[in-house]
């Protein structure tokens, strides 16, 4: 029953992607995290049509999708799980968190190499932190991200239904974790034992460089705690956080031109989150605002 999801799966994505879109956008509207700021509507329609722009290279580069990939794997015995007799429910729930896994990892090496960084700082260089900000990735970094997608899958031997539902999954983890939302902090503080919210991951985009370098996770916030990148609380507070990178505040980087260009202009513009984090070393436990706030002045009063 769980593989007849494949039978619309282009149909079911898309009632995923727009009814997400339209969830947050309202959720957003009606108790908003902060007050949105003056560039919304040039962010949102760029950040757009950056999405729009990743999908037609991403059907040019890979004319095989990733469940069409799974599926290939599944013939030919490829992967740990099509390699071993296992229930169904197990073989799905190993699925579903490796591939998520998966997602962590790459997120991490994006930025830890130099070259990774340069693409994906187009991401952390939006001024302004909402939903949007999830449809904003260069299309060199959706390449490689794809990359990764297709390696993972290789490795693991994830079935293609379950493909299919974690992708889903982390296009709705995606939108809502840039969600610029207010949850009332007893439910906020449950769903973050399981789950990325936006105050969560809100943190990521901080210009603070330590910040920065913590909570990478996309779907389940426990990669963070296991491998020591979890950071509780913001030091300046989720009303104060400065979103952005120093080089790229100006309004013109909002724009799709400009976005493209991004991974191409000097290095001197975007220090990496490494070099904005250089003076103060990052702590591998759950490091709550008190704990941040000696770095504050360190990390936010000086070029990065």
């Amino acid at each position: 029953m769980l593989d007849g999801i494949l039978t619309d799966a282009s149909e079911n994505y898309a009632y995923a992607y727009f009814g997400i879109i339209i969830v947050i956008a309202l959720a957003e509207w009606a108790v908003p995290r902060r007050a949105p700021g003056e560039t919304l509507t040039v962010r949102w329609v760029n950040n757009f049509a950056l999405t729009i722009v990743d999908s037609i290279v991403l059907r040019v580069v890979f004319p095989v999708a990733t469940i069409t990939w799974a599926v290939v794997c599944a013939e030919r015995g490829w992967g740990l799980l099509n390699s071993v007799e296992w229930p169904r429910p197990l073989v799905w729930l190993i699925a579903i968190g490796a591939l998520d896994l998966a997602l962590y990892g790459q997120h991490r090496l994006l930025h830890a190499v130099p070259i990774l960084w340069r693409i994906h700082r187009t991401h952390h260089s939006d001024i302004d932190y909402d939903f949007t900000t999830g449809a904003r990735f260069h299309p060199i970094e959706s390449v490689y991200t794809t990359l990764v997608q297709f390696g993972a899958i290789t490795l693991i031997g994830a079935p293609a239904a379950s493909v299919f539902v974690a992708q889903v999954l982390s296009l709705l983890a995606t939108f809502v974790e840039h969600g610029n939302v207010r949850i009332p902090r007893a439910v906020e503080a449950a769903l973050r034992t399981v789950f990325v919210t936006p105050d969560m991951h809100r943190i990521h985009h901080s210009q603070v460089g330590r910040e920065s370098r913590s909570n990478f996770s996309n779907l389940f916030s426990w990669w963070d705690r296991l491998f020591g990148t979890y950071v509780k609380e913001p030091a300046a507070g989720h009303d104060a956080i400065a979103f952005g990178l120093p080089g790229f505040q100006e309004r013109k980087h909002a724009t799709l031109h400009w976005m493209l260009a991004q991974p191409f202009l000097p290095d001197s513009q975007a220090p990496s989150p490494a070099e904005r984090a250089a003076a103060v070393p990052p702590r591998t436990h759950d490091t709550t605002a008190a704990e941040n706030s000696a770095a504050v002045a360190a990390t936010t009063s000086a070029p990065r």
